[in-house]
């Protein structure tokens, strides 16, 4: 029987799912925050991405059990529009689409440092416009997505293997120097020389990092056999990622000093490759950060254009934005949508405040969908029939949604201004364009 106009296909298996969620989340852990996280916290900066993990760990396995009883487009808008109602969900899809939106720019950015010194290193006196590099790609990424599902998917998968064999390497070799099992050993000097808040402040910087894992419930409409793979896709990259982050900043800060990591930016990461493995590993790593920022970027780009369709689909935007391509069954001017404010985004360049406003977004959404488990479960709809459970209910999502509002407070003033005016636009948009949309619960 053909698709019915206006439905996406499920194509993404659990492979492509992970790769969705650990590729999204790779790219700035590892290849953009090490510098700017120690030069904020030093060596501690690694509880500071242990406390993001932890968070986004208490998100995920209520989203899990969301997503395995709504398995469409959408993700967390979807969630939190059914659970608490239109406005709400209008808030966190529009946010959702805007965090994303943000944090591609942090990530294409990312994307121009790391082209621009892999330039310089090959001295051929080739000088890279970072910000032009970040516009091009948006676009470029941006038609890849056009052209089909299953071709972000495959890129994605591509990259992430890539990378996770490039990763294991350096960080294995960089632990076993660092424990002096390959020559002396090198720990550091002083764990938190800049005090307990100072690894709070870095966790609400770095918690960008951790978008991954929820972008792969903006896309549970297109995922096979999502009961299984939604889960285990969500845990899986959690897990995964918070392992890299943690062993990243080990070996930086055993290598450097926080001043001299800060000082690189970020690409401090390569300075340290340099100095485990030498030309070799500087090369090395900066390949990866190409691949790293780009796959975030890909995988944001799909997500953030889903959370379109599924406001339009549900009348809270114009409902031309849930178009499919009859070609390519994409939501091609969803797309458009999102890749094309990305491309002008890129002229910002202020890139810590970009990943502050990109999680503040999603703060707001993850601590909301914890709420929305709480309320589900309470109120016991008949449609309500998720096959995965979360653990611990009420304690874990509970704890989910106070520790997602309050990791907003040790923001900057100004990504707290920006995101919360961001927010107060979507509930304006709502109250001006669709006050009386009714959401339909009964085909979840």
């Amino acid at each position: 029987m053909p698709k019915q106009r206006g439905t996406l296909e499920r194509r993404l298996g659990l492979p492509q799912a992970l790769a969705i969620g650990i590729g999204t989340m790779v790219g700035a852990g590892i290849f953009v925050f090490p510098g700017l996280a120690a030069g904020q916290a030093g060596p501690a900066a690694m509880l500071s991405f242990a406390i993001g993990g932890g968070v986004a760990l208490l998100v995920a396995l209520p989203t899990s059990e969301l997503a395995t009883a709504m398995p469409e487009s959408g993700g967390g808008y979807y969630f939190v529009s059914r659970g608490l109602g239109a406005l709400l969900g209008a808030m966190v899809g529009m946010g959702q689409w805007m965090g994303l939106i943000f944090a591609s720019a942090f990530y294409l950015m990312g994307f121009g440092h790391y082209l621009s010194d892999i330039a310089a290193a090959t001295e051929l006196g080739i000088t890279v416009p970072v910000t032009g590099v970040a516009f091009g790609t948006a676009v470029v990424l941006t038609a890849i997505s056009i052209t089909g599902t299953e071709n972000t998917g495959r890129l994605q998968h591509a990259i992430v293997a890539v990378l996770l064999l490039l990763l294991t390497g350096f960080l294995g070799h960089g632990i076993l120097n660092a424990l002096g099992v390959l020559g002396p050993a090198a720990l550091p000097a002083s764990f938190a020389p800049h005090g307990a808040l100072s690894i709070l402040t870095t966790a609400a910087l770095v918690f960008t990092s951790y978008l991954g894992f929820a972008q792969i419930a903006t896309v549970a409409g297109e995922i096979k056999d999502p009961a299984q793979n939604l889960p285990r896709a969500m845990v899986g990259s959690v897990l995964i990622v918070t392992a890299l982050y943690v062993a990243t900043i080990f070996v930086s800060t055993s290598m450097f000093s926080g001043e001299q990591l800060a000082a690189w930016g970020e690409t401090a990461i390569v300075e340290v490759a340099r100095e485990v493995a030498g030309p070799v590993g500087a090369v090395a790593i900066l390949a990866g950060g190409l691949l790293a920022t780009l796959s975030s970027a890909n995988a944001s780009i799909l997500s953030s254009s889903r959370s379109v369709y599924a406001l339009s689909r549900d009348a809270l935007v114009p409902e031309k934005a849930a178009q499919v391509n009859e070609r390519y069954r994409t939501p091609h001017v969803a797309l458009l949508l999102t890749g094309g404010p990305i491309a002008g985004l890129v002229l910002f360049g202020q890139v810590e405040v970009l990943a502050e406003v990109a999680s503040l977004l999603h703060l707001f959404m993850y601590g909301l969908m914890c709420v929305t488990l709480l309320v589900l479960r309470r109120r016991d709809p008949g449609w309500y029939s998720p096959s995965f459970v979360c653990p611990a209910y009420p304690w874990l999502p509970g704890l989910g949604a106070l520790a997602s509002f309050g990791l907003v407070a040790f923001m900057q003033p100004l990504s707290i201004v920006l995101g919360l005016a961001l927010l107060a636009l979507a509930a304006l948009w709502y109250r001006l364009y669709a006050p009386d949309v009714s959401l339909r619960t009964s085909d979840t």
